[in-house]
């Protein structure tokens, strides 16, 4: 039996009428937290990276399945084409979110052409195209989600095309939806005092104060299990990333390590996830929203529309403030290119605002010795 395989989970008194365990290596805990071994510890087998991977398989399976059943309902035309494209996206190894994604995004579609009578895909025309983007549109929908569809459905376009299904021309002239270039929304640093000011659960404030200083997403957040979490090196290794698949570690500092302790202690130990709802299951998003919104009201910041992932926001903008360069940001944030993560950079460039007002203050010096204006 090799340390690196387990993690052992120790037993000792924090109070007079309590209990508590704790997670930790088995390297060097007993050092790190001056520990006797007349204390009581159990070895438990740690949850390995093929256990993960393997867990990860069963979810896409399980959404795969879900997918193809929705896409076969009716009499929607081209639905055997759809099957085809998500059983080669599925063999592709690509993630869960990008499988429901297309299939949502598709199968819309598909719908689409059945309401406007067209019986075959092959007769799929440049204007059917323009018409589904103007329903999408006169249906309300966000600018960014109608963009996203539409990429979904460029994507399986191609490969029909590939397929000699469809003409190369329906790929030309493709229609573009212009986007707003909106800044990343950071909240600001006294509102964030406000709201840590009046989060009183254990579990809500190691949330949002793991949040605000790894820079996880809430996904990430909740699918987190505890033996994850390295408490001496005060990391957290993150296997399969939410958006690109690809793994990273973050860290975390002092202040969460101290709000993690704390919901360690008091968290059922039987719980695989850190954050857990009903049945084992990790908590929801709905759950972590509510908790999020539940402590912005109590802080008089509910009108300010701030979401959960704004915590992530955040931190990027005040690490970035922090000195740290765009690349070693890039890799904790799990960014796939570093434009992405020059969004942050344009909020938060200190240098291009130190530089303005050090030359505004040269302009109102100048003016006050010759006179302008």
């Amino acid at each position: 039996m090799t340390a690196s395989k387990y993690s052992i989970q120790y037993t000792f008194h924090l109070s007079k009428d309590q209990i508590q365990p704790l997670m930790g290596e088995s390297n060097d805990f007993f050092d790190y937290y001056a520990l006797s071994s007349s204390y009581n510890w159990t070895l438990q087998p740690q949850k390995q990276p093929l256990e993960q991977e393997n867990h990860s398989q069963q979810t896409r399976q399980k959404a795969y399945n879900h997918i193809i059943q929705k896409l076969v309902e009716g009499s929607i035309p081209g639905k055997e084409h759809a099957v085809s494209y998500i059983q080669h996206k599925y063999r592709r190894n690509l993630r869960v979110h990008t499988l429901r994604a297309s299939g949502y995004a598709i199968r819309l579609f598909l719908l689409f052409l059945q309401k406007i009578d067209r019986q075959r895909i092959e007769d799929l025309t440049r204007r059917d195209i323009e018409a589904y983007v103007e329903n999408e549109q006169d249906r309300g929908l966000k600018t960014r989600a109608i963009k996203t569809k539409l990429a979904a459905l460029y994507a399986f376009l191609n490969y029909l095309v590939k397929a000699d299904i469809l003409p190369p021309e329906i790929l030309q002239r493709k229609i573009r939806i212009k986007m707003p270039e909106s800044l990343p929304r950071a909240i600001k640093s006294e509102e964030i005092e406000a709201l840590l000011s009046v989060v009183k659960e254990v579990r809500d404030r190691a949330m949002i104060m793991l949040l605000l200083r790894t820079g996880m997403r809430i996904g990430e957040l909740l699918n987190l299990q505890v033996s994850d979490i390295n408490l001496q090196e005060q990391k957290i290794c993150i296997y399969i990333g939410e958006k690109n698949a690809q793994g990273r570690v973050v860290y975390f500092c002092d202040d969460a390590r101290e709000a993690l302790m704390a919901w360690l202690r008091i968290r059922d130990p039987k719980q695989r996830y850190l954050f857990y709802g009903q049945k084992g299951r990790p908590l929801s998003y709905a759950g972590a929203r509510k908790v999020f919104r539940k402590n912005l009201e109590r802080a008089g910041l509910v009108s300010k529309g701030y979401t959960l992932h704004q915590l992530r926001h955040t931190f990027a903008s005040e690490i970035l403030n922090a000195g740290m360069r765009l690349e070693v940001l890039q890799q904790l944030l799990g960014h796939s290119t570093i434009e992405m993560t020059r969004h942050y950079a344009r909020l938060t460039d200190k240098t291009r605002e130190d530089e303005y007002f050090r030359a505004m203050k040269r302009i109102e010096k100048e003016e006050d010795i010759y006179g302008y204006y």
